[in-house]
């Protein structure tokens, strides 16, 4: 049977997706994002491969997040992501002036949909004990 997902392998993913969603977007001014439009960037072949290589992971980690959650799963996940936000600033933990916040918040949520959709399969296998057909031996 295909192998197991312990808190390791999600966490392994969420880094992952952390790492890409930052590395394309921060406010903190160190991205692809900040570097390829700075006034002083010049497009040349290291700026292309970087955002190529952010490209390709952004089609993997999507791709594969739709594949297991659908776009139900998705949107759903979202959901409850934003309804958390909302409560932390329903209960004063965060001010919705505070937009450096929100968007920190939003890149997390970003990571965590996208960690949770590369587990999704592995997840559910072990609480349904259901496989996937990837997960057969030929």
């Amino acid at each position: 049977m295909g192998q197991k997902i312990g808190i390791d392998g999600f966490l392994g993913r969420w880094i992952f997706a952390l790492l890409l969603v930052l590395g394309t977007y921060n406010p903190s001014g160190y991205s692809y994002f900040s570097w390829a439009f700075n006034e002083e960037a010049a497009f040349g072949p290291v700026l292309t491969i970087v955002g190529l290589v952010l490209l390709i992971g952004w089609i993997f980690c999507i791709k594969t997040a739709f594949d297991a959650l659908g776009w139900l799963g998705v949107t759903l996940g979202a959901a409850l992501f934003a309804a958390v936000i909302w409560l932390l600033v329903d209960t004063g933990l965060i001010s919705m002036e505070s937009t450096g916040i929100l968007t920190w918040l939003s890149l997390i949520v970003v990571s965590l949909i996208l960690a949770v959709g590369m587990a999704w399969s592995h997840i559910k296998r072990r609480i349904t004990g259901q496989i996937n057909v990837h997960d057969v031996d030929d």
